[in-house]
């Protein structure tokens, strides 16, 4: 008699590939619109079901979990940051967390070079122009903007994501720095031409780009504070394809009106989608909907990990994206 089949909650859609998958091994509870759950419905997920799966929309803290009751054994993150779920409490409780690593750094590091080109290219102004029919004919002084090439780029936070920046950076001809809690190994350094800064101050003060590519963590909570944002030369820009959290958005967007820091581009807020409405006026600012990932492939690639994940566990193995408190 084969086993009974695991009860599976998905808080959103997903690409219609995963969704079906997922109903042919497990039982599996669809989302019937995009819209995420509130946290009663969340509480109530977790009560029903042996696996949930739920995205960066989801805020799963202790006292949710608290009323998780006893059957829920397994919270599958659809994506790599788990910084909305308490993964301490969960393991308290028995509960593992898994997530989707390594999946969207291509696709990530795309949108950050495509940021630093249209934040230096000034790109977003030039469309809006086209766009509004104001376009009067080339000019020899209209929309100049930076030269990539030669400029010099600092990562903060140089995992996955950030040696995949790093690679890209070096192809338009950038000069890589970078910042990290751990320096790479000298081999890893060589092969992407990178400079090491042991500290993020002195980077900062040097670099024409910074690119945020850490994870958001408590060390890392505004990381990027008003007084590091201050030491950036009035011609830098700052991307952040990461999380918002680590940069103060209050002060960046102060500087950014007076002129203190050249432009910024962001994929990412530090109150999710309450964007700071000042932030949309200024044309030296892109703004994207955190799309940093948001691309056919690796969608499917993240529902394929998740399915990896719940399908090991039903057959009583530890999940191979298992995430425990000390990685964080």
């Amino acid at each position: 008699m084969p086993a009974q089949r695991l009860s599976v909650v998905l808080t959103r859609r997903l690409p219609e590939i995963v969704e079906t998958r997922m109903t042919e091994l497990f039982n599996v509870q669809l989302r019937e619109d995009d819209t995420p759950m509130s946290r009663a419905e969340l509480v109530a997920a977790m009560a029903q079901a042996d696996v949930i799966v739920p995205c960066i929309t989801d805020r799963i803290d202790g006292g949710m979990l608290g009323q998780a009751g006893d059957r829920l054994k397994l919270v599958a993150n659809y994506g790599a940051g788990v910084d909305h779920i308490d993964v301490a409490t969960a393991r308290q409780r028995g509960i593992l967390v898994s997530n989707t690593p390594g999946v969207m750094t291509d696709d990530t590091a795309d949108m950050a070079l495509a940021l630093i080109l249209a934040v230096l290219r000034r790109l977003p102004e030039g469309m809006a122009a086209m766009q509004a029919g104001n376009w009067d004919g080339w000019a020899p002084t209209a929309f100049m903007g930076g030269r990539v090439a030669g400029k010099r780029l600092g990562i903060l936070g140089m995992g996955r994501i950030g040696q995949a920046v790093a690679r890209r950076a070096s192809a338009f001809g950038m000069q890589v720095h970078y910042h990290n809690r751990r320096r790479l190994h000298a081999d890893i350094e060589t092969a992407l031409e990178a400079t090491y800064w042991d500290s993020l101050d002195q980077m900062i003060s040097r670099m024409d780009v910074i690119s945020v590519n850490c994870p958001h963590t408590p060390s890392t909570f505004h990381l990027m504070n008003a007084r590091r944002l201050k030491l950036m030369k009035p011609q830098a820009v700052i991307v952040n394809t990461s999380r918002g959290e680590v940069i103060d958005e209050n002060a960046l967007t102060r500087m950014l009106r007076a002129g203190e820091i050249a432009g910024a581009g962001l994929d990412v807020f530090e109150k999710g989608r309450e964007v700071n409405p000042r932030l949309r006026e200024l044309p030296n600012v892109v703004l994207l909907p955190h799309m940093g990932s948001a691309t056919r492939e690796g969608r499917i690639e993240m529902g394929e990990k998740v399915i990896i994940n719940i399908k090991t566990f039903a057959d009583g193995h530890r999940p191979p994206d298992l995430v425990v408190p000390s990685m964080l």
